[in-house]
């Protein structure tokens, strides 16, 4: 993620304004800048379509046509207390009501203008436009430019949430789309979105193959009409917070799909029966959650209230055969020694082809948390012969909680071992490895890599003892010499 130094700047300094402004709820906060950053793009894209049917003659109806003080033109200029008035009556009420009988419609029709200070609106408008006039200019594209602004807005919520929930850092989702491989025609699913950072990593990872160096899609990808195929079917996801849901159906949005599929709603409960129905999951779940027993869903293959475990087996249930998955786990579900988790561990390796298991260093989601975790690849159905294991010892960053980056990085190495690890020259290190999947059974489906990695000792010669005894004999004759002619100089 590259974002210019002045972007950060002026993005601090909205943080620090809603903070000041009375809104210091991360969440609130981020929902209330999302929404305008929307209407800023709402209005970029309007604008261009006007432009486009100009050049070519043609009609367009503005989609602000019945509302034209809702488009940011037209009311970013005007003075603090008339902008607030006219956010408040005319720009957030457009955006309920934009896309009708849409899945992000019917997340956005509660949505609440919470911004009462006039100053503190006029700010963050005259600061993101700003932004918008920079990334504009960056030679990598303005969408691409876009996408990191926002994450790098994103990434400045610094509290955990609810039930263990935290970001996930990007390098690390980009490092699990790299080995899962998505492709353009699947359909990718997360089971606990958050800001849709997996599916919006997954968008990028399908357009690779289908964009020119500029940026800029190639004819390709509009030629096969896959266009309104990664539009429409096929990113989706839940989150059982409205707030979530919002912030990633504009996130998605902002990233060019204009109508994924991301729903508020418990996947563990009752209430949640989809079955074989992606080709992809990518996730990192809730950690030390728990959920009613009541309301748990009877289609679980496992005993257990513990959302680390049951998430896990949701994640098999909901992949089609041959689908792949792709997981954050605790380090925990590796070992732990309770039926469910044997259980879990036995299915991945029995009802699934377990791929790869990838320690990952406890500092990794710091400063949110230090647990410590690991990242299971898995293909549904079938049986596990053998189990590649990846000792991540760095990731690119410090592992404190300052995260300041550094050179260390075993992802490449990850990327690079985990697509050669079938091929005949392939050669195992300490790092990383296979176990065969006998040896795992023997030792109760335990796929802690720590159960597995060989320590290797240095063998070191001694030379014979006599040889050992003249030295210390040696020695004693040269400190007595030593000594005796001490003794003279002192007498002296």
């Amino acid at each position: 993620m590259f974002v210019r130094n002045e972007v950060k700047s002026k993005i601090d300094g909205i943080w620090d304004k809603f903070w000041s402004g009375g809104i210091a709820n991360p969440l609130n906060a981020i929902e209330q800048i999302t929404a305008l950053i929307f209407l800023k793009m709402l209005s970029e894209k309007d604008n261009k379509k006007i432009s486009q049917a100009s050049f070519i003659k043609e009609d367009y109806l503005s989609i602000f046509e019945e509302n034209k003080y809702a488009k940011w033109d037209n009311f970013k200029d005007l003075d603090s207390e008339r902008m607030l008035e006219t956010v408040r009556d005319e720009a957030f009420p457009f955006i309920k009501k934009y896309n009708e009988g849409s899945e992000f419609n019917r997340s956005i029709k509660d949505l609440a203008f919470i911004i009462t200070k006039p100053s503190l609106l006029s700010e963050s408008v005259e600061a993101l436009e700003e932004i918008f006039n920079i990334l504009e200019e960056d030679e990598d594209g303005f969408m691409d430019s876009l996408g990191d602004m926002y994450e790098y807005l994103l990434s400045e919520i610094s509290s955990s949430g609810k039930n263990g929930q935290f970001r996930t850092p990007r390098h690390i989702i980009k490092m699990i789309t790299e080995l899962v491989n998505p492709q353009i025609g699947e359909k990718v699913f997360d089971p606990s979105a958050g800001t849709a950072g997996f599916l919006v990593s997954a968008y990028a990872h399908m357009l690779k193959p289908y964009t020119e160096e500029n940026g800029r899609l190639g004819a390709n990808l509009t030629d096969n009409n896959l266009w309104d195929k990664l539009s429409n079917d096929t990113f989706f996801g839940n989150d059982s917070d409205i707030s979530m849901i919002r912030i990633s159906m504009m996130n998605m949005m902002l990233h060019d799909i204009e109508n994924p599929h991301i729903k508020q709603s418990d996947t563990l409960s009752k209430r949640y029966t989809e079955k074989d129905a992606y080709q992809v999951v990518l996730a990192n779940p809730p950690f030390k959650g728990s959920i009613d027993k009541e309301d748990k869903s009877e289609d679980f293959s496992i005993s257990s209230t513990k959302t680390e475990l049951l998430f896990v087996d949701l994640i098999s249930r909901v992949l089609d055969v041959g689908g792949r998955a792709g997981v954050i786990i605790p380090d925990g579900v590796l070992f732990g020694s309770s039926s469910a988790h044997k259980t879990l561990r036995k299915n991945l390796l029995e009802k699934n082809e377990l791929k790869a298991v990838i320690s990952m260093p406890s500092g990794v989601f710091k400063p949110y948390a230090g647990v410590s975790t690991a990242v299971l690849i898995f293909v549904k159905g079938g049986s596990t012969e053998k189990v590649w294991f990846y000792d991540m010892h760095a990731d690119g960053y410090s592992l404190d909680d300052k995260r300041n980056p550094i050179e260390q990085n075993d992802i490449p190495d990850i990327i690079s071992k985990f697509k050669q690890k079938e091929k005949e020259s392939y050669l195992k290190t300490k790092k990383h490895f296979f176990i065969n999947v006998e040896q795992i059974k023997e030792n109760g489906y335990d796929l802690s890599i720590n159960r597995y990695k060989t320590i290797e000792y240095e063998e070191i010669e001694y030379p014979p003892t006599r040889e050992i005894l003249d030295k210390i004999e040696t020695l004693t004759n040269e400190i007595t010499d030593d000594l005796e002619e001490l003794k003279g100089l002192i007498n002296e």
